[in-house]
């Protein structure tokens, strides 16, 4: 039965400490397990973590995962001003006109227009984003420009806001619609009575 007084450890889970650096009669050899000179040799001399003795380390070469804001970059379809000179005075442009003439490919984040090439009649373009030269052409041809307004995604935290303010608007309407009761006015002291005086005895 085991006991306290004869517990013993696992055979194998306990063993002699190799010791190190004191030549062949430590039954380790020469080296004793230090190899032979150099920088591991030495007391206290040590080589960082991923040192890979000059060359490029693993960690360097390994290509790199995870956040980036490249995600984050919008790509927008390019049309410059020459390409525009082929429609109607007058003509609406947008992106839906654009995809039907085959002048856009591709999936997008909006459309965007550049200012290379000259036009020389009006048009209405609806885009999402275009440069200074391009809005300047357009407006001394006598067109016009409107930018399409962005969509904001809104989480289950946005849908909540509008709700909220509802209800305070509906706390704040009662509290408006209470009116200051005039303050009573307070009553003047009576003024008291002067003493006649009374004449003096001789």
């Amino acid at each position: 039965m085991i006991r306290l007084h004869n517990m013993r450890t696992r055979p194998g889970s306990k063993h002699r400490v190799k010791r190190l650096g004191c030549g062949e009669s430590s039954g380790h050899g020469k080296t004793s397990g230090k190899g032979h000179k150099g920088q591991k040799a030495r007391s206290g001399g040590s080589i960082r973590l991923g040192f890979e003795g000059g060359q490029m380390p693993l960690i360097r070469r390994l290509p790199k995962r995870g956040f980036n804001n490249a995600a984050f970059h919008k790509n927008y379809a390019i049309v410059n001003l020459s390409d525009l000179a082929s429609f109607k005075e007058g003509t609406v442009i947008n992106e839906q006109l654009l995809r039907e003439k085959k002048m856009l490919r591709g999936n997008g984040d909006g459309l965007k227009i550049l200012g290379d090439g000259e036009l020389k009649h009006a048009l209405t373009i609806e885009v999402d984003k275009i440069s200074v030269s391009a809005r300047e052409k357009i407006e001394k041809a006598g067109g016009s420009v409107t930018l399409r307004q962005k969509k904001s995604a809104q989480g289950p935290r946005d849908a909540e806001q509008p709700a909220a303010a509802e209800a305070e608007t509906a706390v704040a309407e009662p509290k408006a619609k209470r009116t200051k009761k005039p303050a009573a006015k307070k009553k003047a002291p009576a003024k008291s009575a002067a003493k006649k005086k009374q004449p003096r005895k001789s």
